[in-house]
């Protein structure tokens, strides 16, 4: 009959743009912070541990405030909580700006850590799932993804030709304008609350207890661990891995000729590299993922990036395999983003998307936690990346074995009496 047939949602929607302009400004500003390390470490002196600890309980906030702010949106609407999240990003960056002292700079980030919260892949990826026809969803979610790699393409750059001619506290005000910028897009941030009759009738407790009860929910936040031990490692520390470790850039090179004539450069360009593979690598994913099971495409990810890392470390660094590395790693890189939270979503259903990715989320920020601290903790005891490297190795082959006894099936919902 005429009221069964569904009217099919184009791919394109002012949801789906707004949401990729967000997280892509998000992100950019976020993807910045491992070119801060050095210049903020030796302007006033610190360890390189005590600069990576504000990063890690950045990322750890972020995890802690994922499903709260997943919560708020489901609660008193997405565009409240992506006010409140921005509002949080850029008073976090202006006081950040102000802080002399270590522990000043690693409280401050707890607020930056909420706010990309607020305006990251939690909430976003939950307006943009909901906006969305069951066909085009998976590649919503897989654009939305890949603009989070497009902010990291020109982040770490223009973080490093900012520094060039200002300070790196006016860098970090100009960032906060940028993030309060996006306020001005809400009004075309609408999305319906797209649920089953059934998944309107459940309570938030009872899918929260019907999710925690299911092992394969279990695997996917054991999973997810890995995955933030190595983007936030990388993200954080590599620049100045390779500043430290790369092979020098022959003066009349490819590289050169394009201007990238110093290893602390070639460490900017290798985060814009791995941004610029991952569009890409995710909406490849996004595309797959309506294909192919998720648990399979999840462990074939981790795999790769395993061997990725564990070749990249074996070889001498020199500016080529650095250059390989980050496109190979690119590609691989957030494609487990649209696939996790595809299968939430799968499994459990669109009406409390965002808490429930939002708690899975929260592992990937406790390896965040892990692989920024460790990193600069690691440095500081061995004088070089290559130990905490290989725990990334370990934790990688972990995943990619987690997710193969995942059920990809849909449990039922409870049915209201």
């Amino acid at each position: 009959m005429a009221q069964n047939v569904q009217v099919r949602t184009p791919l394109m929607t002012p949801v789906l743009i707004v949401g990729c302009v967000i997280i892509l400004v998000s992100f950019a500003v976020r993807a910045s912070f491992g070119v801060f390390q050095i210049p903020i470490a030796a302007e006033f002196g610190w360890l390189r541990s005590e600069f990576s600890l504000a990063i890690a309980i950045q990322n750890l906030a972020w995890g802690i405030g994922q499903p709260i702010f997943g919560a708020i949106a489901e609660k008193v609407g997405d565009r409240k909580a992506i006010v409140l999240g921005a509002l949080t990003y850029a008073a976090g960056l202006v006081l950040s700006s102000f802080a002399v002292t270590p522990e000043a700079h690693q409280m401050l980030e707890i607020l930056v850590g909420f706010g990309i919260a607020g305006t990251g892949f939690g909430v976003i990826l939950a307006v943009v799932g909901r906006a969305s026809s069951d066909e085009n969803r998976s590649m919503s979610l897989a654009i939305a993804t890949a603009a989070g790699s497009a902010g990291q393409v020109f982040g770490a750059p223009m973080a490093e030709w900012m520094l060039s001619f200002m300070s790196w506290q006016q860098t970090f005000v100009v960032f906060a304008v940028a993030i309060l910028s996006l306020l001005l897009l809400l009004p075309l941030m609408r999305a319906p609350v797209a649920a089953s009759k059934a998944e309107l009738q459940e309570s938030m407790g009872t899918i929260l207890k019907r999710a925690f009860r299911d092992p394969s929910y279990t695997l996917i936040f054991l999973g997810f661990f890995s995955c933030g031990y190595q983007l936030a490692f990388v993200t954080a520390h590599f620049p100045a891995m390779i500043t430290e470790m790369c092979g020098p850039i022959a003066p009349g090179g490819a590289l050169a000729s394009l201007g990238i004539t110093s290893t602390s450069a070639l460490g900017a360009v290798a985060i814009s590299l791995i941004g610029l593979a991952n569009i890409g690598g995710t909406l490849l994913a996004g595309w797959a993922g309506n294909h192919f099971p998720k648990k399979y495409l999840l462990t074939g990810i981790y795999t790769g990036r395993t061997l990725a890392a564990a070749v990249f470390i074996l070889m001498p660094i020199t500016p080529t395999t650095v250059i390989v590395f980050s496109v190979v790693m690119g590609s691989l890189w957030l494609a487990t983003v649209p696939l996790t939270s595809g299968l939430v979503a799968h499994l459990y259903g669109l009406r409390y998307m965002g808490t429930l990715y939002g708690i899975v989320f929260f592992s990937h920020q406790l390896g965040s936690f892990l692989g920024v601290w460790l990193g600069g903790r690691m440095y500081d005891q061995y004088g070089d990346y290559t130990a905490v490297w290989w725990v990334g190795v370990a934790v990688g082959a972990f995943s990619a074995i987690v997710h193969l006894p995942i059920t990809e099936k849909r449990a039922p919902a409870a049915v209201a009496a």
